[in-house]
């Protein structure tokens, strides 16, 4: 019979809540936001990153969660999709995709939600070129992309110098 794997114990803050959990080394990130924290708003979508569903941002950049462990994140600043809305509002970017029917099953959503709101956070007033390069890493299989793409344009429209 094989030993017990030896839990690890990580400091995370996670929209800007601390946690300190024992894991186990090879747990994923993914698997630790939806699991021991219960955000379920991250999805599992591939396994592979492909799909980008799992994005994140840590340390203020995207990061496909399903391709790091929980370890790796020691530390380090979290932000999930959960942590967009502030004292019950809606971010600008949540509020535009449902303005511009920029979602429609929801399943990529929370990953294309992060990928655009670390582009919009490096670069305010993104051109098309620029969105579809920040989605690049994330799949849709409903919209055909054009109002994701028009809910990002919206906001980066109504962004103040």
């Amino acid at each position: 019979m094989p030993d017990a794997i030896n839990k690890v114990t990580i400091d995370v803050t996670v929209n800007g809540r601390k946690f300190r959990r024992q894991v186990e080394p090879r747990m994923l990130l993914v698997e630790f936001i939806r699991e021991e924290i219960g955000l379920t708003g991250t999805h599992i979508g591939c396994d592979t990153s492909y799909c980008g569903a799992c994005t994140i941002q840590i340390d203020g950049a995207p990061v496909k969660s399903c391709t790091m462990f929980a370890v790796q994140a020691d530390g380090c600043e979290i932000l999930t999709v959960e942590g967009l809305e502030k004292d019950g509002q809606l971010h600008p970017l949540q509020q535009s995709f449902s303005e511009h029917h920029g979602l429609q099953c929801g399943f990529c959503t929370p990953g294309m939600l992060m990928a655009t709101h670390a582009l919009l956070a490096d670069n305010p007033h993104p051109d098309r070129h620029a969105i579809k390069k920040a989605i690049a890493g994330n799949v849709c299989r409903c919209t055909g992309y054009q109002n994701i793409i028009k809910a990002v344009e919206a906001v980066a429209a109504g962004a103040k110098e």
